[in-house]
């Protein structure tokens, strides 16, 4: 089998190359200063345990449809201008939770630049429903 893997990787070396870059870049760009993933059983401990904050990120008619439970709606597109209304929960970790788990990240740079504790949940709230995790309805 690693013979196999040889062989490919000497006749298709630009493909390999290519694959090496990318994942290189998305390691780089995951561990650069943003937030800490979580999975779900990680994220309950955090609300269980240390009373985490969950910062749902996306717009109030998703939200509605279905959130975890003490969530507050926060869409991103407006999180600079509450992050006056955030500083209250400075001293508990925040679990940031968006639709797939995709945009959270730039949302979580802009807290922590602003001395937050802040994960993100892996796979956002479409992962927490995979789980069988409750969510609440308005």
């Amino acid at each position: 089998m690693i013979n196999q893997f040889i062989e490919f990787a000497t006749n298709h070396w630009e493909m390999v190359a290519v694959f090496v870059a990318i994942a290189a870049t998305l390691v780089f760009t995951e561990t650069r200063g943003g937030a800490r993933s979580v999975s779900t059983s990680a994220a309950t401990n955090l609300m269980n345990e240390k009373d985490a904050v969950v910062i749902d990120l996306r717009p109030a008619n998703e939200f509605r449809t279905g959130y975890i439970t003490g969530s507050i709606n926060v869409p991103s597109a407006k999180l600079k201008d509450e992050l006056s209304t955030l500083e209250k929960h400075k001293s508990s970790p925040m679990i940031l939770v968006c639709k797939n788990g995709m945009t959270a990240g730039s949302s979580a740079k802009e807290l922590i630049k602003a001395g937050f504790d802040v994960y993100k949940l892996q796979g956002g709230i479409t992962e927490w429903q995979s789980a069988s995790l409750p969510l609440v309805k308005k």
